[in-house]
C-alpha cells in the first residue's frame, strides 16, 4: 500500500536529464475478446513510442531497460497477475530507482510518461479520493474497528465490555434503579474508552477520517465523549447492529459515505475559493495567479479540473514557473524550457509543500475561471498594504 512517505519521495525526485523519469499507469479493463490482450497491446504501443522519443539524438538510452521491464510486467498483469488492480510504476535506471504500487482500478486509462519528473497527476486524483479510513461499529458494550482503504477492508481489533450481572430487583423492586444506573455507567465508561482508542489512533496517524456505525438510540451518548478535534475528523454515521455487519457491508457503507463526503468537500472548497477570489480575499483563480501564490508559499488548497493541462515555462536555473512563454527567466535571467503540461511541475510542488489538492469535475462555473484556483493561507500583498497603512 502506498504511503505518504512514498508520495513525497516521488514528488521530490528529479532526473538529471530532460527525459529520465518514467511513469507508467496500468488500468485493467474488461476484456472484449478471448485473447484478453487489449491493455498489453496498448502498453506495447506506448513503450514503442516512448523508445522512439527518448532515442532521438541518442538521449537516455538507459531508459530502454526500464521500458522493456514495464512491457513484460504489463503482459503479466493483463494475464491475471495484477489481480484486477490498477498498477503504477515509477522508474529511473540512471539513478537505480524503481517503485511499484497497487492502486484501485479507478485510473483514467493506461498511460506512460517519460520526463525529468515523475508524472503524479493520476496518482494525486486517485489518492485524493482515498484517505485512510477507520470504520468503527459500536454499541453499549462492544466495538469493532476496521481499516478501509482502496476498497479493501481489514478488521483490526474488537473491544468487549461485559454487562454487569443482574442479581434481581430486590424486595419490591428496591434495587432495580441502582442496577439500571450501574448498567448505564458501564456503558458510558465503554463509550469513553472507545473514543480514547480513536483519539490515540488519530494522534499516531493511523487514519485520516473515521466513520461510525451504531444504533440511533446510542449515538447521542457516544458522541458526547468526542473531543472537538476528533469530531472534526468524522465523515458520517450509519445505523448498524454491531454483531451482524459483514465486511462487504462495511465496504458498501464506508464507500458510500466517503463518496458523499468528498463530493460535498469539493463543492464547499470550490464555492469558498470563488467567493474569496471575487471579494479579493484569500482566493485566486487562473494559472498565472496560482503560480505566483504557490511560489510565494501562500497556497493552502489548490483546485484543479481533473483534465486540466496548460503550457508554461520553467527556469533552468531557479525553477521559476511562468505562464508567459518567455525565453528568459524574469527572476534570475537564465534560459527557460517549455513544459507541455504545467501539472508535471505544480502537482509535485504542491505535494512537497503539503498543499491539499482538490480535483474538480464537471463544474462549468469553475471552468469559466480557468479550471485552476487556490485557497490561500494569507496574502503577501495584503499584509504589506496593511503594514503600510498601520505605519
Amino acid at each position: 500500500m502506498i504511503t505518504r512517505e512514498d508520495i513525497r519521495e516521488l514528488a521530490e525526485f528529479q532526473g538529471s536529464g530532460p527525459d529520465c523519469a518514467i511513469s507508467f499507469y496500468f488500468q485493467p479493463a474488461r476484456p472484449s475478446n478471448k485473447a484478453h490482450r487489449e491493455q498489453a497491446i496498448l502498453a506495447k504501443d506506448l513503450v514503442r513510442q516512448a523508445l522512439r522519443d527518448v532515442e532521438k539524438n541518442g538521449r537516455n538510452s538507459c531508459a530502454r531497460a526500464d521500458l522493456q521491464h514495464i512491457l513484460e510486467l504489463a503482459g503479466e498483469w493483463e494475464g491475471g497477475g495484477g489481480r484486477g488492480r490498477a498498477r503504477a510504476v515509477f522508474a529511473c535506471g540512471g539513478k537505480n530507482f524503481w517503485r511499484e504500487f497497487d492502486l484501485p482500478p479507478q485510473l483514467a486509462r493506461t498511460q506512460l510518461f517519460v520526463n525529468r519528473r515523475f508524472h503524479l497527476n493520476q496518482l494525486a486524483v486517485v489518492l485524493g479520493g482515498q484517505p485512510r479510513l477507520w470504520l468503527v461499529l459500536v454499541d453499549r458494550h462492544r466495538a469493532r474497528f476496521f481499516d478501509l482503504q482502496f476498497d479493501e477492508v481489514k478488521e483490526r481489533e474488537s473491544l468487549f465490555r461485559p454487562l454487569p450481572r443482574r442479581r434481581g430487583d430486590g424486595f419490591g423492586g428496591y434495587d432495580a434503579g441502582h442496577a439500571e444506573r450501574s448498567v448505564n455507567e458501564d456503558a458510558q465508561h465503554h463509550f469513553k474508552y472507545v473514543t480514547e482508542v480513536l483519539k490515540q489512533g488519530l494522534e499516531r496517524g493511523a487514519f485520516d477520517r473515521f466513520i461510525i456505525g451504531c444504533q440511533d438510540i446510542h449515538w447521542h451518548d457516544f458522541e458526547g465523549h468526542f473531543h472537538p478535534h476528533l469530531k472534526n475528523r468524522l465523515l458520517g454515521r450509519f445505523a448498524a447492529e454491531v454483531g451482524n455487519v459483514t465486511e462487504e457491508q462495511v465496504r458498501e457503507h464506508g464507500g458510500r459515505i466517503l463518496r458523499e463526503s468528498l463530493a460535498q468537500h469539493r463543492r464547499d472548497q470550490m464555492r469558498e475559493v470563488l467567493s474569496q477570489a471575487k471579494s479579493n480575499g484569500r482566493g485566486v483563480t487562473g494559472l498565472r495567479r496560482v503560480l505566483r501564490s504557490l511560489e510565494m508559499g501562500e497556497v493552502q488548497v489548490m483546485l484543479l479540473a481533473e483534465n486540466y493541462a496548460a503550457h508554461a515555462v520553467e527556469c533552468t536555473g531557479c525553477g521559476h514557473l511562468d505562464a508567459h512563454m518567455v525565453r528568459y527567466c524574469p527572476v534570475c535571467g537564465r534560459s527557460t524550457q517549455e513544459l507541455e503540461d504545467v501539472c508535471d511541475a505544480i502537482v509535485p510542488a504542491a505535494i512537497r509543500r503539503d498543499v491539499e489538492l482538490v480535483f474538480v469535475k464537471d463544474e462549468p462555473e469553475f471552468d469559466r475561471v480557468g479550471s485552476i484556483a487556490a485557497l490561500l493561507r494569507f496574502r503577501v500583498d495584503q499584509k504589506k498594504s496593511g503594514m503600510a497603512a498601520a505605519s
